[in-house]
């Protein structure tokens, strides 16, 4: 049996719909090339009389786009640099999340 339209996830993620096309440059050399989905939503934490305002930066892409990306890598998403915070975050339906931080230490 075919694929359904739906179950091709890389239509989502197209530069020209949802998605962005991103490098990462490996720590451990080498670079990666796709497209993902860049969200950066607003975080507004408090702890006690403590407040962070900040943003929290990620990619939503392909698992299999992601393998071998890690924690100390370099994404750019539109000629800006992120560091790489956390190995790919399956979600158990081929889709991950890589979480990020402004490398430039900008929220």
């Amino acid at each position: 049996m075919p694929a359904l339209a739906w179950e091709d996830l890389s239509q989502f993620l197209r530069p020209d719909e949802f998605g962005a096309q991103i490098s990462v440059a490996r720590a451990s050399g080498g670079t990666a090339s796709f497209a993902a989905i860049f969200d950066d939503p607003f975080l507004d934490a408090q702890l006690g009389e403590y407040v962070l305002e900040t943003s929290e930066p990620r990619l939503i892409g392909r698992a299999a786009d992601m393998v071998g990306i890690a924690r100390g890598d370099v994404a750019t998403i539109d000629g800006r640099a992120y560091d790489v915070m956390t190995a790919p975050q399956g979600d158990g339906s081929g889709m991950a999340t890589l979480r990020l931080a402004s490398a430039d230490g900008r929220a």
